[in-house]
């Protein structure tokens, strides 16, 4: 019995790669995008009009605080019934980015809001002006401490990514729940499938856990 559900999970296998290459290809959409949405939001947040920044945070509030299923749903099945149509990878990419570029967004601030007092004020002795002081005192100093939970952030979207199998998307989930249909061993199909899922997110664990050592000893070295 269970050789024959092996026999079956190895004729699945085209399909288990094309549903990985979609979840990667989302992942990486998303992650680009968002990135660089996520830094846009985040430097207007601190240094924009006080109404730009509360209507940002409010935006981020919101989306940080509802599950990104019920987004998804309402930018696949409402939007349309006002007027835009949008088919399910599009609708992906949009609800992907716009969650990463949110949690990125406070990221960010959480990194410029790090930035000692004192660095500013000497930019600003320096003459330096708002957005001069933001791209060459602030933001490098701030990257040291975006850097690692930014990484961290890139691996719950590669998670988060499966919930797009909900709108008909052949990720790596759909994939699961199609493969589980001709193979009735659930627990063996969604093993695999989280394989699939660790594979792709480890490197970056590695590299969120390298980032976070080289900033703890670097931290270290500032206090002795």
């Amino acid at each position: 019995m269970i050789w024959q559900q092996l026999e079956s999970l190895a004729g699945s296998y085209p399909l288990a790669m094309r549903g990985l290459g979609m979840t990667v290809v989302l992942s990486l959409i998303a992650l680009v995008f968002g990135t660089l949405i996520g830094f846009g939001l985040g430097i207007l947040r601190i240094g924009g009009s006080r109404v730009l920044s509360t209507v940002i945070g409010a935006w981020v509030d919101l989306i940080r605080g509802t599950p990104f299923l019920v987004q998804i749903f309402l930018i696949f099945f409402i939007l349309p019934e006002l007027g835009i149509k949008l088919d399910a990878f599009t609708a992906g990419i949009i609800a992907l980015t716009n969650l990463n570029a949110c949690f990125i967004c406070e990221i960010v601030v959480a990194g410029i809001q790090s930035v000692p007092k004192g660095q500013v004020e000497a930019a600003l002795a320096s003459g330096l002006s708002k957005w001069q002081r933001m791209r060459q005192v602030v933001l490098p100093q701030a990257m040291r401490v975006v850097l690692p939970p930014l990484v961290g952030q890139y691996v719950l979207l590669i998670k988060d990514s499966s919930v797009v199998s909900a709108i008909g998307l052949t990720d790596l989930t759909r994939v699961g729940w199609l493969v589980v249909q001709r193979v009735p061993n659930g627990l063996l199909v969604f093993f695999l499938v989280g394989v699939g899922y660790f594979v792709v997110c480890y490197p970056l664990i590695l590299l969120a856990r390298r980032l976070e050592k080289r900033m703890s000893a670097a931290h270290g070295e500032v206090q002795l």
